[in-house]
Parts: C-alpha cells; structure tokens; sequence
C-alpha cells in the first residue's frame, strides 16, 4: 500500500478550506473533481478518510494521510530553500497556542521569523490543557501546551510558567469581600471564567474549600476582554501577571491572597528535522523563557 502524495495534499487542503466547494476553488477545480480525488484516496487505502459535514472532519486514518501532507509541504519548502528555488513560496505553519499566552508574550517571536522569512502563520486557539490534541490530529504542527509527556512523534521543550494572581477592583472588594476573603465570601462573590472549559478559578477556589457549583459565574471567552470584565468589577478572576501589573500598581486591582496559580508551558512540535520549524520553535521558546516565571 502507497499513498498517492497529490492526493494527501488535496485531503489537506479539503480539511484546512473545511468544504468541498472551497477546496475546488483554491485549487482551480470543480468541487466533484475534489470529490473523485477524496474518493480514489480511500480506494487507494482502504479506509474512510474523510466525513462529509459542514465543515468537514477526518476520521483517524484522514488525520495520519493530513499530518503526512503537511509535513511533506515543510519539507519541500525548507529544500526549495536550501538551493535558492523558493520563487516567492510561502510556507503556511499551523500552531496551537492558549488564549492568554496569544494575547501577551506569543506574537512578538513570530513577528521575528515572518520578517526574515516567507511564512504564513495559522493560529489555532484553545486552552492550554488541549491544545496538544491539535499535535495528535495533525491539524497544527507545534503547540504551546501543559502537556510535558511527548505526544507521538514530537519533541518538548520547556517554556516556563504563565502566573496568574485573583484580583479585583477595590469597589468590588469592598462590596463582596469586607470581612475578609474566606470561603463563605468566595461563595457568593461573582467570578469570571473564560469559558466552560476554563477550570482556573475553580482549582483557587477549591485550595479554600469553595464548594463545587459556587458562585455565580460569568463567561468571557477572549483574553483581553476576560482582563476588561474583572478590570470593570463584573466580578473577580485569575489574570495573567502581564495585564494585571499596571492595575495592581495603580491600586485600582487589589490581590484576593499571596498564592498564585502556576501553570507550566511547554512546547511541542513535530520530531522533524526542518530548518523553519526549528526557526520558530527557537525564537518562541527564547521568549517564553525571557518573559514566563521560572516556576
């Protein structure tokens, strides 16, 4: 068994366009040629690769045939490279990465590889705590993850720890918290959550012995609005020592307790020898441990 490699890369640009018609249009064809294509793959292997939904999924054996495209695509970029040949190709390099490292330290060493070299850089949002799973479906080919056992046929390095401290307005503690900050009080005080999946205030709340289901919670799911919500006194929240620092020194935040939440990052990119890969693991991994805590 083989894998027709022009068939792999259709597959892959069938997944990243996420329908049939726009797959046909990036590529110059009619979407039913795209169709036949998908088809004489799974022929070809003997397996379903692909789930025709809007957008559309791989299936386990799709996954490997995507991962095995993208990682020939890097490869001929960094060899079209190597002999002068690129001609204006531009590499395109998906990555996972956290919301709160997105919004404060993550940008400034991608900025620095894009302006020495031709890439394109597709951003995959979500937390830390699943972004490797973006690693094992092949859809990015590194992450900013928690994650420090390897997953298959990737290699880790360790950033450091993204701190974040519960604060809040001075109003706002003043209202909820006047007698102190104990469990009682944690129990009625309003927090802020950044979505269901986020359990950080949870696990504070639970080293004081908050109950779980208390109390009351909002939602904002995007990092520099999550800051805005806590900053305006919508409730309290575990912010990032980036963001709450200027607030903190102004006096209009105000710490809820002198233990932080430390949660340590690592990267994770694919075991592959790759010049640009490596580019963009050295200069992401240089500023997270400039700019993270020790732990």
């Amino acid at each position: 068994m083989s894998i027709p490699l022009d068939l792999a890369r259709t597959l892959a640009v069938v997944v990243e366009e996420g329908t049939l018609e726009a797959a046909a249009r990036r590529l110059h064809v009619t979407p039913s040629a795209v169709s036949q294509r998908v088809r004489a793959l799974e022929d070809q292997l003997g397996r379903v690769v692909l789930v025709r939904s809007k957008p559309v999924r791989t299936t386990e054996a799709g996954d490997a045939v995507v991962r095995l495209a993208r990682q020939l695509a890097l490869l001929e970029h960094d060899a079209l490279a190597a002999i002068g040949g690129e001609g204006g190709v531009v590499a395109s390099v998906p990555l996972a990465v956290n919301a709160d490292s997105l919004g404060t330290w993550f940008l400034p060493p991608l900025a620095r590889v894009a302006a020495r070299r031709p890439v394109v850089f597709d951003l995959h949002r979500d937390d830390q705590d699943f972004t490797a799973g973006l690693l094992e479906t092949g859809t990015v080919m590194a992450a900013v993850t928690s994650r420090q056992t390897p997953v298959a046929g990737c290699r880790v390095r360790r950033l450091g720890v993204l701190r974040y401290e519960a604060v809040a307005t001075t109003p706002f503690v003043a209202r909820w918290f006047a007698e102190g900050v104990d469990a009682d009080a944690l129990s009625r005080a309003p927090v802020v959550d950044f979505d269901r999946r986020d359990d950080l205030q949870t696990q504070w709340l639970a080293r004081r012995g908050v109950p779980a289901g208390a109390p009351p919670r909002h939602r904002v799911p995007a990092s520099q609005d999550f800051a805005t919500a806590v900053e305006l006194g919508l409730g309290w929240g575990l912010l990032p020592r980036f963001p709450s620092a200027s607030g903190l020194a102004a006096g209009s935040l105000v710490r809820l307790g002198d233990d932080p939440l430390d949660v340590p990052l690592f990267w994770q990119q694919w075991n592959l020898t790759s010049a640009l890969l490596d580019d963009v693991a050295d200069e992401v991994v240089a500023e997270g441990r400039r700019v993270l805590a020790t732990g």
